[in-house]
């Protein structure tokens, strides 16, 4: 079977080096030695100021939308993951969904600015498959507007552009280290942000307000991340630009196909260092995707639609505008399979199933 993805694993002997320190010193979780460790080497990795390891992705979003007391409407982008969304819910807010750019998939700056009221208090902007959104765009609406910008980076992690990292942009950035993301730390994700003041307080956040043993500073929950995972992380970073460049080179050998794909890939300014996190490619209509996934599936071979459907659809959101773009690109969106140990052989075949259904 070829699935959308598989996680790296390290060697498991190098693991069990971190495993046996973990065990001499009995120092769980509670933000212990590998968990300081890991966030030192992160931002050294990234090249950025501050960063906290959380539980996850989701936790990274919740805590940032609580740490910038957002209220009232915050608005955001249709073609996300599903957590985006959810997040804005969860903490009390009203996600107003904004159409995306075609070409992008991104959340278009444009429909950003025509939906700002007085009730609007932020802006949440996806960077979908790891593209870098417009970020001088919306950063410079959000000056203009006095609003806050939270980045979802779930798939963005070692992303650039300019050459500095794309989780410089906005008041927040957060950032997935689920296991199916090309750095992973099995569950875990980050919060970033340039603002000291700003990242005392989400330490906090994250555990449960406490400011010393006995002391609370403010309302917190539970989004520390354990020794264990913290350890998967400082080794899994070790092989991380090995991890890229594969993906980089298996990218490549999809291109090569492309010229007789019917349809297109989402478009990726010059100036923006890749992570290759995903393979994703739009079909120009949805029965031609929904043929060639049966075909796949049929095949032992398993690539996913992201991100369907379109998140106004969601039944505990209220929103009866239509994002026509989103709606369109989201009922035609596939992502390939992609991951270190993938081989051109196999994305050989699979585009050779792909161009057979297309060409029937």
């Amino acid at each position: 079977m070829i699935p959308v993805t598989k996680p790296f694993l390290p060697p498991i002997q190098e693991y069990e080096k971190y495993l046996q320190g973990i065990w001499n010193r009995n120092w769980l979780t509670n933000n212990g030695p590998l968990v300081n460790e890991l966030e030192l080497k992160l931002k050294d990795y990234l090249g950025i100021k501050h960063l906290l390891f959380v539980t996850n992705g989701t936790i990274a979003i919740q805590l940032a939308i609580k740490a910038l007391g957002l209220k009232g409407k915050i608005i955001t982008t249709p073609f996300s993951y599903v957590a985006t969304t959810s997040s804005i819910v969860w903490e009390g807010c009203e996600p107003v969904f904004v159409d995306i750019d075609r070409a992008t998939c991104n959340i278009d700056p444009r429909r950003v600015e025509e939906a700002i009221t007085s009730e609007t208090s932020a802006i949440l902007a996806t960077h979908v498959y790891g593209n870098p959104c417009d970020v001088e765009a919306i950063d410079e609406i959000a000056r203009r507007r006095n609003l806050k910008v939270i980045y979802d980076g779930a798939h963005a992690f070692g992303v650039k552009i300019k050459g500095k990292s794309v989780f410089e942009y906005g008041d927040i950035s957060t950032c997935s280290f689920h296991a199916t993301k090309l750095f992973h730390t099995v569950e875990g994700g980050a919060v970033v942000t340039k603002d000291p003041e700003l990242l005392k307080k989400i330490a906090f956040l994250r555990n449960f307000g406490h400011d010393g043993p006995e002391r609370f500073a403010e309302l917190g929950i539970n989004g520390k991340n354990s020794e264990f995972h913290a350890a998967m992380g400082l080794v899994n970073l070790n092989y991380v630009d090995q991890i890229i460049q594969t993906r980089k080179n298996l990218s490549q050998h999809y291109e090569k196909f492309m010229p007789a794909f019917q349809g297109v890939k989402p478009f990726i300014a010059e100036n923006v260092g890749y992570n290759y996190a995903y393979y994703p490619v739009i079909f120009d209509s949805e029965r031609m995707l929904v043929d060639v996934v049966e075909t796949l599936n049929k095949n032992w071979i398993h690539p996913r639609r992201y991100f369907f459907p379109s998140l106004e659809d969601l039944p505990y959101v209220h929103q009866h505008a239509r994002c026509e773009v989103s709606d369109s690109v989201s009922k035609r969106a596939l992502c390939l399979p992609l991951f270190d140990t993938l081989t051109v052989e196999e994305i050989d075949m699979i585009f050779r199933i792909i161009l057979r259904v297309q060409n029937n």
